[in-house]
């Protein structure tokens, strides 16, 4: 009962050798090729799909190696460099390369995009190398063994992986202890010449940020991260002044968590790829459950789901708000991408076939777009810091957001509630008067 599932028996510590170790950590037949592409690797618009191509599918050991070496943190650590790339083959053996977004991929994208976001001016020297390192870690790590279905399939058909984690973000307290174990495997220990105080301090970081990617947390941390904005202490220089471990782990968070929802962000093209590439995900999810006789979850029937609104209404009161916020903090370092996310947000807008008054008023139930997932929600009753987790749907029209659970309905009309009093942005909205949601 205590075996991890998921955990295969593989054997790259035959094939690494730390005296012919490549360039990148493995071999490629296109060197100079990967050499353009690499180039771009600390630019927002760098090309996870073309990296993946010449590196043979192996993008996240590419990726997460050269950055590691790019920052010197190899030699700080004394990492061998055959153990990283053992550890790194092998942790990326264990993303199934037949689920079409939770991914190598994906998972090298939100590498990449991490190192990127601590490049901010405004987080210069903030964070120590065994904090890097744990972000990094982290991001490489986060959706290990990811099966393709989310947590409310496997809660609601009391898989093994519910069980075994409680029902409480199992994907992300699966992936860690994944994660973690394979560290275990022959040469695969990149963490063997930490004190254990250090090592202690980055499994603990990498913990906490991976647990932030599980979008039940999306309230919470979108809430901190504006308490955060108005607080904010910087110094002569534009530099954030983060001076205890809550402000650091909570900008830590909200990195990979914007890493995460940054596919929005990126250009058009690699966008547009990446949208196809989590529909199909969700519409596959879609038939198991159709298969199975249950209420299909929102966005995944793939008869009469409409990606471009899907795309619209999720920037619109998931992303945007997130990304803006963050564009606050680092300000004004993180403009590029609210740049970008705005124009796809547009030209998606502009995608949406304009349907007849009549046909659109016959049609408005049936054609609005639902999102579903866990809110993190804080109750008014218990000891401070209980928290309660409850499913809720974001249903999203042209011009409303409608969130419900199965007890209370409330609607936001262009930024005010149709049964919950609003005087500031920061004011929550209460359901039930025993639920508060930080407003968006």
């Amino acid at each position: 009962m205590s075996k991890i599932k998921g955990i295969q028996k593989l054997k790259h510590h035959d094939s690494v050798l730390e005296e012919d170790l490549p360039k990148y950590g493995i071999l490629v037949t296109k060197q100079e090729q990967l050499d353009k592409e690499m180039e771009n690797v600390e630019k927002w618009s760098f090309d996870i799909f073309k990296v993946n191509e010449l590196t043979n599918c192996r993008p996240l050991t590419v990726v997460t190696y050269n950055l590691l070496q790019e920052r010197g943190l190899l030699k700080t650590f004394q990492i061998p460099g055959k153990t990283l790339v053992t550890y790194l083959m092998t942790l990326e053996d264990h993303y199934k390369k037949n689920i079409k977004y939770h991914n190598q991929v994906h998972a090298a994208d939100v590498v990449q995009s991490i190192n990127y976001l601590l490049r901010a001016p405004a987080l210069e020297n903030v964070f120590t190398d065994l904090e890097i390192l744990a972000a990094i870690f982290g991001g490489a790590i986060h959706d290990v063994d990811h099966p393709g279905l989310n947590n409310q399939f496997l809660v609601a058909t009391s898989s093994e992986l519910a069980i075994m984690y409680n029902d409480e973000s199992v994907l992300e307290n699966h992936s860690l202890a994944v994660a973690f174990k394979l560290i275990q495997c022959e040469n695969c220990n990149i963490f063997e010449t930490l004190t254990t105080k250090q090592f202690q301090t980055l499994r603990k970081i990498s913990i906490d940020m991976v647990l932030a990617t599980d979008m039940s947390k999306h309230m919470s941390l979108l809430a901190d991260l504006k308490t955060m904005v108005e607080t904010k202490k910087v110094a002569g220089s534009g530099v954030l002044l983060l001076d205890n471990y809550t402000d650091r782990i909570q900008v830590l968070k909200n990195v990979i968590h914007c890493a995460d929802l940054g596919n929005p962000a990126k250009v058009l093209s690699t966008y547009r790829k990446w949208t196809d590439q989590i529909m199909e995900e969700f519409f596959t999810q879609g038939d198991l459950e159709r298969e199975k006789k249950m209420d299909i979850s929102p966005m995944m029937d793939r008869h009469n789901a409409s990606v471009e609104k899907t795309q619209v209404g999720f920037i619109d009161y998931i992303v945007h708000p997130l990304w803006e916020t963050w564009a606050d903090l680092v300000y004004p370092d993180a403009q590029n991408i609210l740049d970008n996310l705005e124009e796809n947000r547009d030209w998606y807008q502009s995608q949406i076939p304009n349907s007849p008054p009549s046909q659109e008023l016959a049609t408005t139930a049936e054609s609005s777009e639902k999102f579903q997932f866990d809110l993190l929600l804080d109750e008014d009753k218990g000891d401070v810091g209980d928290e309660n987790v409850d499913a809720f749907e974001l249903q999203i029209t042209e011009d409303d957001l409608v969130l419900s659970d199965t007890d209370s309905v409330a609607t936001l009309v262009k930024g005010e509630s149709s049964n919950s009093p609003f005087t500031t942005n920061d004011t929550p909205l209460t359901i039930e008067s025993k639920l508060t949601i930080p407003r968006l």
